[in-house]
């Protein structure tokens, strides 16, 4: 954690000033008694980015939204859940088009400054005679950002939100500056984007471009780095809009503020990355996975991810089996460059393998490591200074129960 950069207690995206959300339950699912559509809203236009899914079978908003985002501008997000609106055609591309038109003509915005999310069962028809009443009923306020959480939420367990704060002080004045953030997802989550929505807000002056660079960064830091159960999904993105509230000039690339911008947007972005994981369908125990030592960072992301996302190492872990070789055979299936003599290799405290063969461990102690609620493993490939760093969580019956009946 950055030491310029503070959390804010119960922090969430409306504690950036001048943005405001809120939601209501329009029974799109009427099986499920929750709230499940809600709005974001900023009082002044904003810049925008956003990183989308690469799934080549893209839901009926991603395709919507990527038209109107493509001028870096946005004001609004309306997004649901219980429905993915995706695999739905001309007709899903239809409803996704009317959310923005409904949201627009309430907030008094342009439909293309309107940024639509969905997420649910995917290859249903949008239920636009309840979506149609419940966009109008939405009232939003400051406090709103909790509600807001809690209707993106589908298999989540709780909601994920965070805000941190940061100052810079220019030569003449001092400014200071929120970051918010809330997501969703617990299933379908793999690197490259997964089933999941985050949407970002920032008080912080920002050029449209710097801002999709600062995004794209961030988000290869995170959620590019977790895995729940290796499925991307049709529905995935990341938005963040900045509305200059605070004051100042723009942040572009070279100003004297960008990098504590981009690692305060990172710090919101691995926060909610790693909720993720935490709240991961069924999921006992959080792991994180650290590899050091590599040729080049990217082998390092590539070893880290593998890892993290084998399902031998998954149940090896939810059984607390020290079962050590599944690791060490991710790594040699990741394509990173592996020296088994040089590889050294760590459960918690306890150091397994080095120098290409086993070491005289306590097998207690190792399953010990396996049996806390966060786990940690650590390669160190000893073959450079390339390191990364993956989060996933285990795999348990829980997690078969749950998408075995998702729709029944």
């Amino acid at each position: 954690m950055h030491e310029d950069i503070c959390t804010i207690p119960g922090g969430h995206v409306t504690s950036v000033l001048g943005f405001l959300a809120g939601a209501v339950r329009a029974g799109i699912r009427e099986d499920v008694d929750k709230l499940d559509l809600g709005i974001l809203y900023s009082e002044r236009p904003c810049a925008a980015a956003a990183v989308f899914t690469s799934n080549r079978v893209k839901a009926a908003p991603i395709v919507v939204c990527q038209k109107h985002l493509a001028d870096g501008r946005a004001q609004a997000v309306v997004a649901n859940s219980g429905c993915a609106n995706a695999c739905t055609g001309e007709d899903g591309l239809r409803d996704a088009r009317e959310m923005a038109e409904l949201t627009a003509a309430k907030l008094g915005l342009r439909p293309e400054d309107v940024v639509v999310a969905s997420t649910g069962v995917i290859g249903c028809p949008m239920p636009m005679e309840r979506v149609r009443p419940a966009i109008r009923d939405v009232a939003v306020s400051a406090d709103g950002g909790g509600a807001l959480a809690q209707a993106i939420m589908t298999t989540d367990t709780v909601p994920k939100q965070i805000a941190v704060r940061f100052a810079w002080h220019q030569p003449a004045e001092g400014r200071q500056y929120t970051i918010g953030g809330i997501a969703k997802g617990a299933g379908m989550i793999h690197p490259q984007m997964a089933t999941m929505l985050c949407f970002l807000a920032t008080d912080a002056p920002a050029e449209s471009g710097f801002l999709g660079a600062a995004l794209r960064q961030a988000v290869d830091a995170s959620f590019n780095m977790i895995t729940i159960d290796g499925d991307t999904s049709t529905n995935d993105m990341v938005v963040v809009l900045a509305n200059g509230a605070a004051g100042g000039e723009p942040l572009a690339e070279g100003h004297p503020a960008a990098g504590l911008f981009l690692a305060a947007l990172t710090q919101v972005c691995a926060h909610l990355a790693q909720a993720i994981c935490r709240d991961g369908e069924g999921a006992t125990k959080f792991i994180q996975v650290r590899v050091e030592g590599a040729a080049s960072d990217a082998d390092a992301r590539r070893a880290a991810r593998e890892i993290v996302r084998s399902l031998a190492v998954k149940t090896a872990v939810y059984g607390s089996d020290p079962n050590w070789g599944r690791i060490l055979a991710a790594v040699g299936n990741s394509g990173a460059d592996m020296v088994e003599e040089s590889t050294t290799l760590y459960l918690g405290e306890c150091c397994l393998y080095r120098g290409g063969r086993p070491l005289d461990y306590d097998e207690s102690a190792a399953h010990a490591e396996l049996a806390r609620p966060e786990v940690d493993i650590r390669v160190d490939l000893g073959l450079g200074d390339g390191a990364a760093t993956a989060w996933g969580c285990d795999i348990p019956d829980e997690y078969v129960r749950l998408n075995s009946a998702y729709r029944t």
